[in-house]
């Protein structure tokens, strides 16, 4: 009997030291635990973001360039993901830059398009989804049309990188409300975008007294919003309030 219990003994710890090389491989393989949160490379040349993105322990690749003339040259415009995201360890973060010259692209039909659907063509083209208003029709979010500076723009014309894109969506009578997200803490354009993927519009944006240029409206923190965390129709407007002072922002 006791080479039969040795024998199972023997058996059993070496499953047991199966499972844990298997356990240890996998967690190497797959980073299990490793996760770190997405650093801010707003207005940071490539080069800053690139020493931010060493420490920060995440990879960086610039995907797309746009045009806003009271940018610097060559900073980050906008991130994905957003700062503030956990990923994992290593997660390349993909960038869009201001460029030195304004380029054109063309304008694509987002028409027909689900809103989702038209921001991600939108974000693709560089071009910047603007407000959303919206009218009576048979399905919620459908684009009905697409404006650049309050004129209808066509498929196919010429715009500029970066220009901001308004739509008209349609309402539909059985989905007509969401739920207002909690904003604060988020930069401006991260609040804006938190706004849109609620089908939610930005109202009036109130600048703390020492916000005085473009750079620092892009690096001010959203310190306060009306209305707050609330079920609301589509379209609704909601009112930020924006800082530079961290000591006004509440703490999570």
């Amino acid at each position: 009997m006791n080479w039969i219990l040795k024998n199972v003994l023997l058996a059993a710890a070496i499953l047991l030291g199966l499972f844990l090389i298997a356990k240890v491989g996998l967690d190497i393989v797959t980073r299990h635990n490793r996760t770190v949160e997405v650093p801010d490379f707003t207005n940071l040349t490539v080069e800053e973001a690139g020493k931010v993105a060493s420490k920060g322990h995440v990879g960086l690749k610039v995907t797309d360039s746009v045009f806003i003339y009271r940018l610097g040259a060559g900073v980050v415009y906008r991130q994905n993901p957003q700062a503030g995201s956990i990923v994992k360890r290593g997660r390349k973060v993909f960038l869009t830059i201001n460029s030195v010259e304004p380029k054109k692209v063309s304008m694509p039909n987002l028409v027909g398009y689900s809103i989702l659907e038209a921001k991600a063509e939108l974000d693709n083209r560089g071009l910047v989804l603007g407000r959303l208003t919206y009218k009576p029709d048979i399905a919620t979010n459908r684009v009905l049309q697409q404006r650049s500076r309050g004129r209808l723009v066509s498929p196919g014309d010429p715009i500029i990188s970066g220009s901001t894109i308004d739509l008209t969506l349609g309402l539909g009578r059985s989905e007509s409300t969401t739920r207002v997200p909690v904003v604060v803490g988020m930069k401006y354009i991260a609040a804006i975008d938190a706004l849109h993927d609620r089908y939610l519009n930005v109202g009036k944006a109130v600048f703390d007294s020492g916000i005085h240029t473009y750079v620092d409206s892009v690096n001010a923190v959203v310190y306060k919003q009306d209305p707050e965390k609330s079920v609301k129709k589509l379209g609704t407007e909601v009112k930020l309030y924006l800082t530079l002072d961290p000591e006004k922002v509440p703490k999570k």
